[in-house]
């Protein structure tokens, strides 16, 4: 076996792979950019090597100098995990020429499936069904709404060597398909360093499935079910799960069986994907094949026990699999949530600064539950603008696909994240939404159901009155805590009353609290809960059993209550006496700034190009400025007409959320 193997890459994956090495006694070596040399990676590496500035495609994506870091270190193998170098045949060839294995697929398989546009000709070569498209290479943008009209709208413009969402975009008419493919040309050449874009036919209300295939140098080859990806924004994946909750066994197995002999037609080795849009009749229609690790293999590894980083190192050891097709059963069922670095509530830009507080909750394995946390980040440490804004991948196992729903709903619940924008309010909304809760869910699933985006849940009544009950209780204990003063005697405390109003989401409810030495019961009109909790003031996760229920709710002090987040919601829940809550019905609400004549920088990037000048009439829609981050290029656009008066920023300038990049009169 490989003595000492170089991650050719970052983050969690670079982590993942490192645990794997480690538990087969293979030593590691980790690379890594300016802005990485604290990284997680880095720290749990045998050793590391410094390659560059901090953008990709001066450091992880420059195959020299990730050649330059094997030989320093003597490393035999070298796994590129996914995006940066993992689909480039370039740096195949360059390991080969080396004498240094890939832990991947060869290069002739990489060139034939892992560029879109030919691995859609074999596959129709092969009489693989596939969408309708132009796989040609496509010089302009005029080309590229030429093709988009003989397709016919609405189409997906999508970069060749792309992955992970990247270089996409979805047109619905002429304007869009010229700016669409501008944007994905650049995102391309940004992110893989090759810009070539292809055109196909943008199929509604689909689900996307993928098959999981591995196979070996010595013929064999399986498949490894299928994973569930339709819960998708701006096309890149946000929740996954294994198996697919509408497949039926005889569409899983015809899946299977192509994506099998469309990988050998290749001479394929090591991990890859195929990936399918479904119709509503089980149609199912070849997209792609990615050749290498998906970020969503954590699923497929649940379900079948298969280590797949570490068939990866064997195979590219020489070694023939260890199962066969038959071999190969679902056992339960998985989900994983990709926790980013982005802010629901603005849109999900993406969120850069110090995690002040990150603390997943504890991982376990056992026959009836399981907790995954595949992570490449720590507490203290920077999410920088650079990179991808994944920050963690939370998993969970269960027998059945209600439990592992349940189970992911209570990880969430438990998992602190502090100093950032995340979307893990949106991740606990999703989880409660009938439609995912039925697996009634299409590709268009974010779009429908949060037109105007994600501004929060209107919890149920239910939920509100479990929160009050609790947040009732809890502000007790900090009430006894804030008027205890030391050195008195338990009789001279000043005495906290019963009585009490919570004001939570419009809602009013009375609360009258009798408390003992085990917890206390609280009266909410009609209902009565008994509330119990080991929760201490200043805790920022309280975990709680209301009426023998568990509530674990993610907690802030503020002014006369909490700042209370649960299952989407985030809230303030104010709690006053009565004559408190009579009073506070007459303060003035705070009118917010008129921000509506200034376009402010929606989130922390690079100024790539402004498209309009001082003194400029601009219309509704019309383009002004292009930011980008962490590697995706955001058009900003004029909400309503009006005139420029002053133009604030240039192409090149670096800027903070909210700063002001041009005036309007």
């Amino acid at each position: 076996m490989f003595k000492k193997i170089l991650i050719a890459n970052r983050g969690e994956i670079a982590c993942r792979v490192i645990k794997t090495a480690r538990k087969m006694g293979i030593q590691t070596v980790a690379i890594y950019s300016d802005a990485d040399r604290n990284a997680l990676h880095v720290k749990m590496a045998d050793e590391a090597v410094h390659i560059g500035p901090a953008p990709a495609n001066q450091s992880y994506i420059v195959i020299d100098k990730v050649m330059d870091a094997i030989k320093q270190t003597g490393a035999e193998a070298v796994h590129p995990g996914y995006g940066f170098l993992s689909e480039n045949s370039k740096f195949a060839e360059a390991l080969e020429a080396a004498g240094v294995a890939f832990i991947g697929p060869p290069k002739g398989a990489i060139e034939a499936m892992g560029d879109k546009i030919t691995s859609k000709k074999l596959a129709q070569e092969a009489n693989v069904s596939t969408v309708p498209g132009y796989m040609g290479l496509i010089e302009d943008a005029d080309e590229a709404v030429k093709i988009s009209n003989e397709v016919g709208y609405p189409v997906m413009i999508k970069a060749s060597a792309g992955g992970g969402g990247k270089g996409m975009r979805i047109a619905w008419n002429d304007d869009e398909a010229r700016e669409g493919f501008q944007s994905s040309k650049n995102e391309a050449a940004n992110s893989f360093g090759d810009d070539r874009i292809f055109i196909e036919k943008f199929v509604t209300q689909p689900r996307h499935i993928e098959i999981q295939v591995l196979c070996d140098s010595h013929g064999n080859a399986v498949y490894l079910h299928e994973r569930e990806c339709s819960i998708q924004r701006r096309n890149q994946k946000v929740i996954e799960e294994a198996p697919s909750p509408f497949l039926d066994e005889a569409t899983r197995k015809a899946m299977g069986e192509q994506s099998v002999a469309l990988a050998q037609a290749v001479d394929y080795t090591s991990a890859g994907t195929v990936e399918f849009i479904v119709d509503g009749d089980r149609n199912f229609y070849f997209l792609e094949m990615n050749t290498r690790l998906q970020v969503e293999h954590p699923v497929t590894e649940l379900i079948t026990g298969v280590d797949l980083v570490e068939q990866m190192i064997r195979v590219a050891y020489g070694e023939a699999l260890p199962f066969k097709q038959d071999d190969l059963k679902i056992n339960g069922w998985a989900m994983e949530s990709r926790l980013y670095a982005e802010d629901p509530y603005r849109g999900f830009l993406p969120s850069i600064g110090r995690l002040t507080r990150y603390r997943p909750p504890a991982e376990e394995h056992t026959k009836m539950r399981a907790v995954r946390n595949d992570t490449g980040v720590y507490e203290g440490g920077e999410i920088s603008m650079y990179y991808d804004p994944m920050i963690a991948k939370l998993c969970t196992w269960g027998p059945d696909r209600a439990t592992a729903i349940e189970e992911m709903r209570l990880a969430l619940d438990g998992f602190e994240v502090e100093g950032i924008g995340h979307n893990l309010p949106f991740l606990a909304a999703v989880y409660d939404h009938p439609k995912f809760t039925s697996g009634n869910m299409t590709t268009a699933f974010i779009e429908e159901e949060y037109p105007e985006g994600f501004d929060g849940v209107e919890l149920p009544q239910a939920d509100l009155l479990r929160i009050a009950a609790a947040a009732s209780a809890m502000h007790r204990v900090a009430e006894i805590r804030r008027t205890r003063v030391s050195g008195r005697m338990d009789n001279h405390e000043r005495k906290v009353g019963s009585d009490w109003v919570v004001n939570l989401q419009g809602h009013s409810l009375p609360a009258t609290i009798a408390a003992d030495h085990a917890g206390a019961t609280v009266a909410i009109g009609d209902d009565t809960f008994r509330v119990e909790s080991d929760w201490t003031p200043g805790q920022p996760l309280a975990r709680l059993t209301v009426d023998g229920t568990p509530l674990v709710l993610k907690v802030a002090k503020i002014p006369g209550g909490f700042r209370v987040r649960y299952r989407g919601a985030d809230m303030p829940v104010q709690i006053f006496t009565p004559l408190q809550a009579e009073l506070a019905t007459h303060m003035p609400e705070k009118i917010a700034a008129d921000t509506s004549k200034l376009l402010l920088c929606p989130m922390p990037g690079l100024i790539v190009s402004v498209n309009v000048a001082e003194g400029d009439e601009v219309q509704e829609g019309q383009a002004l400025c292009t930011v980008e981050a962490m590697k995706m290029e955001n058009i900003l656009r004029a909400e309503r007409k009006g005139t420029v008066s002053k133009v604030n920023a240039t192409a090149g300038d670096s800027l903070a959320v909210d700063d002001i990049i041009m005036e309007f009169e």
